[in-house]
């Protein structure tokens, strides 16, 4: 059975698509820590991320840090947090996270509660920095 995050990458579910190349897909969390929140999958399948072909692992992070440069953009921030945890979705995926300081790392902190309209206009100005990025 396909993860949530296939069924995402395949339009079956809806998602806040930031940046997408052929082996790789970025979308807001909906359960974000901060504002810019987003995770990084490859779109193969893969459980654990050390699992994945060593140029594969090395794509996907030259594919995160052009994502992370474009969160950094939209959302001023000291640094963009990545955090690789794999517990909770069997699919291989990176966290981006705008922070300020180490504590907005911690996962344990209560969630954002955001609107359909809040994430639709974060995602379009991750996008809008990435593409631009891309040029």
């Amino acid at each position: 059975m396909a993860t949530i995050f296939s069924r995402i990458i395949a339009g079956e579910i809806p998602s806040y698509k930031v940046a997408e190349n052929d082996n790789f897909y970025a979308f807001l969390d909906i359960n974000p820590l901060v504002k810019g929140h987003t995770l990084v999958v490859p779109k193969r399948e893969v459980d654990y991320i050390f699992d994945l072909e060593d140029d594969e692992l090395a794509q996907m992070h030259v594919f995160a840090k052009s994502v992370a440069l474009a969160i950094q953009k939209a959302f001023p921030c000291k640094k963009v947090g990545e955090a690789v945890i794999g517990l909770e979705v069997p699919h291989a995926h990176i966290h981006l996270i705008p922070i300020q300081n180490e504590s907005d790392m911690l996962f344990s902190n209560p969630k954002l509660s955001l609107t359909s309209d809040e994430f639709f206009s974060i995602a379009q100005s991750i996008n809008k920095a990435w593409t631009e990025g891309q040029k």
